[in-house]
């Protein structure tokens, strides 16, 4: 018999910690080697833990709720034969004993509560709500640091140089995104809802929570605004008719109208520089690298959004494969939380569903994010050097909806201008 310590692995490059969301499996019960053992999330996604190791879990270092460190013991597999398992160092949470974790957890869950953090419409993690009820700080002044999460979200390191220069800049960034902490307000007066004795009460799962919180901030953070573009991709649904057979016989990999669409915007980023930025309080934020958020609807209806890392040094082939393997890992709940980060322009296709247009929300704290709609045989107005006459078109709206603090109807319009002008000037002979 050996014991094996399974950790909190790696999840990206800025990710530091986790919480435990749920165990799968209790003291006890068999493992098998790369079977769920617990799921975790982040500020990004959520996520299950394997078993690098065939055993039986003997230990359970953490419970649910509780914040650990990469690295960190999370439980003890015992496993079975002469295997040597390596066994690192007993860390400090290893050495205690499971009763007085549970004691700490408790302690920390009654510190925080006073402090009545869940009335928040965001999302804190319970070692922000910890950290904030030991330092004092209030909820409307915890609502009101800008964090460099995904989505404005405040993670330790937020919370800890806020601490730090508290005393010394009291009204600077703090005071800034003002527009963010007072409409907190809307949450409170909320209307009253009957519920008749057939109705169904639901809780709203923790994605829900955190997608339902991110939107209201947005909206509360940004001045939006829209412009609207109709599109003629005739040439485009005919070159896609015409190659996806060969192309996905070549590349192994589908075709969709998506990476077509992901490369026209990207072309239209960099002529447009403008809309590849972000605000933080009073400053401007111009991003150098041009990285393409793609929502996507999960099965279980809930929104989340993987992230393309340099969408412009693609070729028509990456971008395709690219759209594919997150679109497709996003589907089965295998995304890791560097993939959903790091995002500066966001794109959705809400033609998927059917919509011929919408009006995006903007994916904070980005400035734009344009919405696809479906492609539709129209009657139009054909002009050519003999005369004008009525055909029939393949035609699409593209919606942009922008932040109207920095972005005007100039540069929010002549942007998706630029993109329809990419994608009707499409050139049908190309290869792939």
């Amino acid at each position: 018999m050996a014991k094996f310590e399974l950790k909190l692995p790696k999840m990206g490059e800025s990710v530091a910690e986790a919480t435990v969301t749920n165990w799968l499996k209790q003291v006890g019960d068999k493992i098998e080697m790369d079977e769920a053992v617990l799921e975790i999330a982040t500020d990004k996604v959520d996520s299950e833990v394997p078993s690098e190791v065939a055993g039986t879990l003997v230990e359970i270092l953490f419970n649910t709720d509780d914040v650990v460190q990469v690295g960190q013991t999370i439980a003890i597999i015992e496993t079975e034969g002469g295997a040597v398992v390596a066994e690192a160092p007993k860390a400090e949470v290893v050495a205690a004993p499971v009763a007085e974790v549970a004691k700490t957890v408790e302690a920390a869950k009654e510190a925080v509560a006073p402090a009545n953090f869940s009335d928040s419409d965001k999302f804190f993690s319970p070692l922000v709500k910890n950290i904030a009820k030991e330092e004092g700080i209030s909820l409307a002044e915890l609502e009101s640091i800008q964090g460099s999460g995904k989505d404005g979200r405040v993670n330790k390191e937020d919370l800890l140089n806020y601490i730090k220069n508290r005393g010394s800049q009291p009204a600077t960034k703090v005071a800034a995104p003002a527009v963010v902490a007072a409409p907190v307000q809307t949450s409170t007066p909320a209307v009253p809802v009957s519920v008749n004795g057939g109705d169904e009460i639901v809780e709203m799962d923790r994605m829900r929570k955190l997608i339902s919180g991110y939107m209201v901030a947005s909206v509360q953070t940004s001045a939006h605004v829209q412009s609207f573009i109709e599109v003629d991709v005739t040439n485009i649904v005919k070159w896609r008719d015409k190659v996806k057979a060969a192309f996905e016989k070549r590349e192994g990999e589908k075709l969709t109208f998506t990476p077509i669409m992901m490369e026209a915007v990207a072309k239209a980023l960099k002529d447009f520089p403008g809309m590849n930025i972000s605000v933080d309080g009073e400053f401007i934020i111009k991003r150098k690298n041009i990285n393409l958020g793609m929502a996507a609807a999960l099965p279980n209806g809930n929104l989340i959004v993987p992230v393309i890392k340099n969408a412009d040094q693609l070729n028509l082939v990456g971008m395709a494969k690219a759209v594919n393997d997150l679109g497709n890992r996003a589907k089965a709940g295998k995304l890791k939380p560097d993939d959903t980060q790091g995002g500066t322009y966001t794109v959705t296709n809400v033609g998927t569903f059917g919509s011929v247009f919408g009006t995006p929300i903007i994916n904070q704290p980005q400035v734009g994010i344009l919405a696809l709609g479906a492609i539709r045989k129209v009657p139009a107005v054909i002009e050519t050097p003999e005369g004008d006459f009525i055909g029939i078109r393949q035609k699409m709206f593209l919606s942009h909806s922008y932040d109207h603090r920095v972005v005007d109807g100039a540069l929010g319009g002549s942007f998706v201008k630029r993109v329809a002008d990419y994608l009707e000037a499409f050139d049908v002979n190309r290869d792939f």
